[in-house]
C-alpha cells in the first residue's frame, strides 16, 4: 500500500488513543507502535446479535434482531531484528526490545485508568480504533545463542463504539433497547407488543412489568414500559 503523492510506503502504527464521555477521540502520537513491516493479512470482520424465542411445543425456535456487536479487525506481520530490512540511517532494534514496546501501547494495564489502552490502528486510509482482544508471539529465526531475530505478530483487536455510534448502528427500534410508549385511542397491548416485539404473545410479560391487573383496559395517554427481550 503506497502513499498516492510521495511514493513513500505508508508503515502500519498503532497509537494511544483516549476517549472522553461522548465519543471524542485525541490520538498520542507520543506513544505510537510502527511497524517496519506491513501485514501480510488484515482482516475485518461483522457480526450481529439475535435473540432467539422457543415457543413451547416447537421444534425450533425465532430469530429476531437483537443489535449489531462491535466488529472486529486481525493482521499478521513480522518484526526483524536481523539487519535485513533496516531503513537507511536508521539503527537497529533487537526483536524482544520491540516486543516490549508494542505490549505498552496495546497490552500493558493502565494503572490510572485501571484497564488497558484504547487504541488507533492506522494503515493508509484504514483506520479502526479498538482494544486488544488478543496477540500471540512466534519466534521463527534465531541467533546461536537463541536470541530471537525474527518473530511472527498476530493481534487481533474489538471495536468502540460510542454511545451515539451504537444507537445509530442498532437501531433505536430494536427490541433488545427499552422503550417508554404512549398508549393512543384504539390501542391493545398485543397490538403494541407486536409492533415492538414483532410478537403480540409478549403482552403477559409487558402487563407483568407495568404492574398491570386488566391488560385488556389501557387507558389512552397512559405510558408503558416494554423491557429488552431476554
Amino acid at each position: 500500500m503506497a502513499a498516492a503523492t510521495t511514493g513513500k510506503k505508508d508503515k502500519l502504527t498503532i497509537s494511544v488513543c483516549s476517549i472522553d464521555n461522548s465519543g471524542n477521540k485525541k490520538i498520542d502520537k507520543s506513544r505510537a507502535f510502527e511497524f517496519m513491516l506491513n501485514p501480510s493479512e488484515y482482516d475485518r470482520s461483522y457480526a450481529i446479535a439475535y435473540n432467539k424465542k422457543e415457543a413451547m411445543g416447537q421444534s425450533g425456535s425465532e430469530t429476531k434482531f437483537g443489535g449489531i456487536k462491535p466488529g472486529k479487525m486481525k493482521f499478521s506481520t513480522l518484526i526483524d531484528g536481523s539487519g535485513a530490512v533496516v531503513e537507511a540511517g536508521a539503527s537497529q532494534v533487537d526483536v524482544k526490545t520491540q516486543i516490549q514496546e508494542l505490549k505498552k501501547i496495546v497490552y500493558y494495564y493502565d494503572g490510572d485508568k485501571h484497564e488497558p489502552n484504547y487504541v488507533q490502528v492506522l494503515w493508509g486510509s484504514q483506520i479502526f480504533y479498538g482494544r486488544l482482544e488478543s496477540m500471540s508471539v512466534d519466534n521463527t529465526l534465531f541467533k546461536s545463542s537463541g536470541e530471537p531475530l525474527r518473530a511472527k505478530i498476530q493481534m487481533s483487536f474489538i471495536e468502540f463504539m460510542s454511545k451515539e455510534e451504537e444507537a445509530k448502528k442498532a437501531n433505536r427500534s430494536s427490541p433488545d433497547l427499552s422503550h417508554l410508549i404512549e398508549v393512543k385511542a384504539g390501542d391493545t397491548l398485543p397490538l403494541l407488543c407486536y409492533r415492538v416485539y414483532k410478537d403480540s404473545s409478549y403482552y403477559l410479560e409487558v402487563a407483568r412489568v407495568n404492574n398491570m391487573t386488566d391488560f385488556r383496559n389501557i387507558k389512552p395517554g397512559s405510558k408503558l414500559h416494554f423491557p429488552p427481550l431476554r
